[in-house]
């Protein structure tokens, strides 16, 4: 098992798995590839500028003399939706290819199990072992989306949860001030 982990015997094994499972399981990959690095983007963002950002726009509204006007109201809600904007970014596109991998995986299966019958229909009997490749060809893809997907909806709940609890705590740290009334008694 130890094997494995040298680079060498990885890629042998990886390109195995490629070629057992056919040319839907190399776009399963090149999906969790994409899926992966915009999945590590929000991570680096969350890790590195969300920060800075929450920090920038509070230091916005601090700035700002006026708290309590109806244009004060307006500016906040901005600053509240530019850092939920950014909190967001790509995570529709992460869902997407959440929801795309089972798909793949579920067209793996109709190609490897084409194979199988393809078998039955040429040799017109049921070889165990011409079918195997065929089955192999069903399963492995499957497996493959349903295990990528898995991942990724565990991940996509984290990033929502966090980005959520971001954008609340930015509003909830954004002070706003009554408006006075018409007597210049504040409410």
């Amino acid at each position: 098992m130890l094997d494995l982990l040298h680079p060498v015997n990885a890629v042998g094994a990886i390109r195995d798995y490629l070629d057992a499972g056919g040319p839907v399981v190399s776009a399963l990959l090149v999906s969790t590839f994409a899926m992966w690095a915009l999945i590590i983007e929000r991570l680096l963002y969350f890790a590195f500028v969300e920060r800075s950002a929450v920090r920038a726009r509070r230091a916005a509204w601090e700035a700002r003399s006026d708290h309590s006007t109806w244009f004060a109201h307006a500016v906040r809600e901005r600053l509240i939706s530019e850092q939920r904007l950014a909190v967001e970014q790509n995570l529709t596109f992460i869902r997407v290819l959440i929801m795309v991998t089972p798909l793949l995986g579920l067209l793996g299966t109709v190609t490897g199990m084409i194979e199988v019958f393809d078998v039955i229909t040429a040799t017109g009997s049921s070889n165990a072992r011409l079918m195997a490749s065929g089955i192999s060809r069903a399963t492995i893809p499957t497996m493959t989306g349903l295990a990528v997907s898995l991942s990724g909806i565990l991940l996509i709940n984290f990033l929502e949860r966090h980005g959520a609890r971001t954008v609340a705590r930015l509003g909830d740290s954004l002070d706003v001030h009554a408006a006075p009334d018409r007597s210049g008694v504040t409410a």
